[in-house]
């Protein structure tokens, strides 16, 4: 009897994870999703007020304010998820992307709408198909993973170089280094955030402060994506 109720608990425990993961990944594309379109509201929203776009764009002490809210967002929701409550951790990541939202408001001055419409879809489009990889490869990605991020860390020096060098040919070499660290980060993420999902039980609290934590991070592998993409097709506009 012990031994057939033992095979029952884990038949039922198995059960448990296969309905708890699917909705849970659900859960990491819906949020993503939501961000997104928070970001694009707000951004076209900005962008047709020119007395908003005044205050935030002429006035440092407003775009900086903006600036490092947005930094302690993504230091707060990545470094201190665990000790936040979900209501409050999917709060600060709405206003993340709110926040993101207003400084992105800019490329509408700099772009056609007709490009940014463009490269939102070769972008969406990117970003499915490296996500559809990474989900359902049965190769590890963490090796690649690491290279990766070494090579963000890279991108991210060469940028703060560029800004005083001001190398139009530099920034669109690094533009096109960006958007193959991203499509790689983007396959990496995916199947990190699917095996630790995998691991998960049930729809506990917990569980889905990993799912918005990995919505969090495929959010900005988008975003990330897409400046890089809207700076290459941009230029040949």
């Amino acid at each position: 009897m012990e031994v057939q109720e033992l095979e029952r608990m884990i038949r039922e425990k198995e059960g448990m994870l296969s309905l708890a993961f699917p909705a849970l990944m659900r859960k990491v594309y819906v949020w993503m999703s939501f961000a997104l379109l928070i970001t694009g509201i707000m951004a076209y929203g900005v962008a047709e007020s020119p007395a908003l776009m005044q205050t935030i764009f002429s006035n440092k002490l407003v775009f900086w304010g903006i600036i490092i809210a947005q930094f302690a967002l993504v230091f707060g929701i990545s470094g201190a998820i665990n000790r936040l409550s979900l209501p409050i951790a999917t709060l600060l990541f709405v206003a993340y992307a709110s926040l993101n939202g207003i400084i992105f408001s800019s490329i509408f001055v700099i772009y056609s709408t007709a490009v940014i419409a463009k490269v939102f879809f070769i972008t969406a489009g990117t970003f499915g198909a490296m996500s559809l990889y990474g989900y359902f490869t049965k190769a590890d990605l963490s090796g690649m993973g690491k290279i990766l991020m070494m090579a963000l860390i890279g991108l991210i020096i060469a940028t703060v170089v560029n800004i005083f060098l001001k190398s139009s040919g530099l920034e669109m070499i690094l533009s096109y280094v960006g958007v193959l660290i991203f499509v790689g980060l983007t396959a990496w993420d995916t199947q990190k955030i699917k095996m630790m999902l995998a691991q998960c039980q049930d729809m506990n609290e917990e569980a889905q402060k990993i799912a918005l934590l990995g919505a969090f991070t495929l959010y900005l592998d988008f975003i990330n994506l897409f400046i890089y993409l809207l700076r290459i097709f941009g230029r040949k506009e």
